[in-house]
């Protein structure tokens, strides 16, 4: 393989992925947290003890970082659906 060719392959995800980091960009609001978990429950064993949470600077947005047990790709873009569903979800990592 030549220096300049990426190898795409070595980026793959192997599951199940028994740390994958899940990260929420939402509206900032009473029960944020609280819903993200919720719903993440009900897709994933989640890691409540990886539990991150970040307001902006100007406290309009909350972000809430934790780690899932990731079983496949159709799980992850379930997960995506359910929380961008909820109207205040604006980005999921």
């Amino acid at each position: 393989m030549a220096d300049t060719e990426i190898d795409v392959k070595s980026h793959l995800i192997v599951f199940p992925c028994v740390d994958y980091p899940i990260k929420v960009i939402g509206d900032t609001g009473v029960g944020f947290t609280a819903s993200v978990i919720e719903i993440l429950e009900k897709h994933a064993t989640i890691d409540l003890t990886t539990l991150a949470e970040r307001q902006s600077s100007n406290g309009k947005y909350t972000t809430v970082q934790l780690h899932i047990i990731a079983t496949g790709e159709d799980q992850l873009r379930d997960i995506n659906s359910a929380l961008r569903a909820t109207g205040v979800v604006h980005m999921v990592l």
